[in-house]
C-alpha cells in the first residue's frame, strides 16, 4: 500500500510538472514564446472576422446596378478601298472595290448629357459610328476627339433623355488588392460584369504611348475594350484597354487606363480640342540593384537623371545629371511609370513639386512643366523638336520630329536642305515625337549608321543614311 502511494505520488507530481512547462511555454504572454520572444506572429482572433474577406462578403450588386446602365456597346463602320488588280488587267475593270469593315467594344457614358469615352483603337479609321445603350436605344455618334498616344477617345451621342453616367474616382487612391469590377458591353446583347482585384499599379508594358496602366485580374475580353474598371462603389477608376495574352483572350491579366489620365484627356479635348502635354524635361531611368551598381550609387530606387533638356522646367530648377527623383508633389517615385503616369495628368505651365537626391542630400524644388512643342533633343548634331498644328496641316501628316539645328561639321554643307525637314522614321521605325525618338536614338552606339526617311520643305519624301 505504502508502494502504491508513493507511485501515485510521483505520477501525479509528473502531470503537474508537464501541465506547468505547457503553460509557461506556450500560454505565458510573458514565456519564452511569449510577448518580446516569440519567433511566430499569431493574429487576434478578430482578424478574420475584419479583413482578408472572401469574395462572397463583398456585395458588388450595387456598384454593378449602377454601372451597367452606362456603359454602352461601339459599333465602329470603316470602308477601305481595295484593288484587284487581275480583273482589271483581264476586263479592264474591277479594279477598285469597295469593303466595309465594322469592329466592335465597348464604352462609358460621363456625362448624362451623351459624352462616352472609349479606346481610339475601337473607333479608329471609322466613317460611322453606332451606339447602343444598355436598353437597346441606338444612336449615330460623333467623334470629338481622339488620343492615339493614351489610347483614349472621345465621342458625343444626342440622346431624347437625361443618361445615366459613371462618376470619376482618383485613381491615385486605388490600393493594390482592392476588389474591381470590369464592365463591358462585347456582344451587342446587355452589359456584362466580371469581378476581381486590382493586381498591380503604374504597370510598364514598354509601348510607344501610355506606360502607367493598372493591371486587374477581372476577365475582360477583347470587346470589353473601352469598358469601365470600377471600384466597389461603382466609381471609375480606369478605362479597360488591352489584355495579355497569346492567344487574344483572356488568360489571367488585364489593363486599364487609370481614370485620372482619362479624364485629363478628356477635359483637354473638351478645353482645348487637343491634348495639352507637359513635359518635366529630364531623361534617364529607374533604378534597381543592377542598374545602381553598374552606376555607382547606394540608392535602389528612383528615377535617375541621365540627361536633362535644353530650356527645359528641370534645368531652370537646377536639376542636373546624377539626380535621383524619388517624389513628384505627394506622389512617390520609384519607377519609370510612376513618373510618366503622374506627368501625364498635368499641363503645360503646372508647376510640380520635385523632391530629389543630389549628392547624397534630398532636396524639394517647385519645376513648371514646358509644353510638348517645346521639348528637343540632339543625336549626332541633329537637334530635333517636335512637329505643331501648322507643320501637320501644311504637310497632311499626324506624325513626324522637325530638324531645328543642324550642329555637325560633316553636315553643315546640307544645312539649308535639312534644316525644316521633317523625319517620318528612323530605321524603319516611325519618329512618333521627340521622346520615341529619343528613346530610340538612345539604343544607338555612337558609330553606328542610322537610315532616316524624311519629307522636304517642298513635300518630296527622300531617305538618308548618318
Amino acid at each position: 500500500m505504502k508502494k502504491f502511494s508513493t507511485l501515485f505520488l510521483v505520477s501525479l507530481l509528473s502531470g503537474a510538472t508537464t501541465l506547468g512547462a505547457y503553460k509557461l511555454l506556450f500560454d505565458g504572454s510573458d514565456s519564452f514564446f511569449g510577448k518580446g520572444n516569440s519567433v511566430v506572429t499569431l493574429a487576434p482572433n478578430s482578424y478574420g472576422r475584419t479583413v482578408g474577406l472572401p469574395a462572397e462578403a463583398v456585395d458588388f450588386t450595387e456598384a454593378a446596378d449602377k454601372t451597367i446602365h452606362t456603359v454602352v456597346h461601339v459599333k465602329n463602320v470603316s470602308r477601305r478601298t481595295v484593288s484587284n488588280p487581275m480583273l482589271e488587267f483581264f476586263y479592264g475593270y474591277g479594279g477598285q472595290q469597295q469593303q466595309e469593315q465594322v469592329g466592335t467594344g465597348s464604352g462609358v457614358i460621363i456625362s448624362e448629357d451623351g459624352y462616352i469615352v472609349t479606346n481610339n483603337h475601337v473607333i479608329k479609321d471609322a466613317s460611322e459610328i453606332e451606339i447602343t445603350l444598355n436598353n437597346k436605344k441606338s444612336y449615330k455618334a460623333k467623334l470629338v476627339g481622339t488620343d492615339s498616344k493614351m489610347d483614349i477617345a472621345l465621342l458625343k451621342i444626342n440622346a431624347d433623355e437625361k443618361l445615366p453616367y459613371t462618376p470619376f474616382a482618383n485613381s491615385d487612391s486605388v490600393k493594390v488588392g482592392e476588389w474591381v469590377l470590369a464592365v463591358g458591353n462585347p456582344y451587342n446583347l446587355t452589359s456584362t460584369v466580371t469581378a476581381g482585384i486590382v493586381s498591380a499599379k503604374a504597370r510598364n508594358l514598354d509601348q510607344s504611348g501610355i506606360q502607367s496602366f493598372i493591371q486587374t485580374d477581372a476577365a475582360v475580353n477583347p470587346g470589353n475594350s473601352g469598358g469601365a474598371l470600377v471600384n466597389t462603389r461603382g466609381e471609375l477608376i480606369g478605362i479597360n484597354t488591352m489584355i495579355s495574352s497569346m492567344t487574344g483572350s483572356y488568360v489571367g491579366y488585364s489593363f486599364a487606363v487609370p481614370s485620372n489620365i482619362a479624364r485629363k484627356i478628356i477635359e483637354d479635348i473638351m478645353e482645348y480640342g487637343n491634348v495639352q502635354r507637359g513635359i518635366l524635361g529630364v531623361e534617364g531611368g529607374e533604378l534597381n540593384s543592377t542598374a545602381s551598381k553598374e552606376l555607382g550609387i547606394t540608392e535602389t530606387q528612383g528615377f535617375y537623371i541621365n540627361k536633362v533638356s535644353k530650356n527645359s522646367g528641370a534645368e531652370k530648377a537646377g536639376l542636373t545629371k546624377g539626380d535621383i527623383i524619388v517624389k513628384l508633389d505627394e506622389q512617390n517615385i520609384s519607377t519609370f511609370a510612376d513618373l510618366s503616369g503622374y506627368i501625364n495628368t498635368k499641363r503645360p505651365n503646372d508647376v510640380v513639386k520635385v523632391t530629389y537626391i543630389k549628392d547624397g542630400k534630398t532636396k524639394t524644388v517647385p519645376v513648371t512643366l514646358s509644353k510638348n512643342e517645346f521639348f528637343s533633343t540632339e543625336f549626332k548634331g541633329i537637334e530635333l523638336e517636335n512637329i505643331d498644328a501648322a507643320d501637320k496641316k501644311k504637310f497632311r501628316i499626324d506624325y513626324g520630329v522637325k530638324i531645328k539645328n543642324i550642329t555637325n561639321e560633316n553636315l553643315m554643307q546640307y544645312q539649308n536642305e535639312l534644316q525644316g525637314n521633317i523625319i517620318l522614321s528612323i530605321d524603319n521605325v516611325k519618329a512618333t515625337n521627340v521622346e520615341t525618338v529619343s528613346k530610340l536614338l538612345s539604343k544607338k552606339d555612337e558609330g553606328q549608321s542610322v537610315r532616316i526617311e524624311m519629307i522636304n520643305k517642298n513635300g518630296e519624301i527622300f531617305r538618308i543614311i548618318i
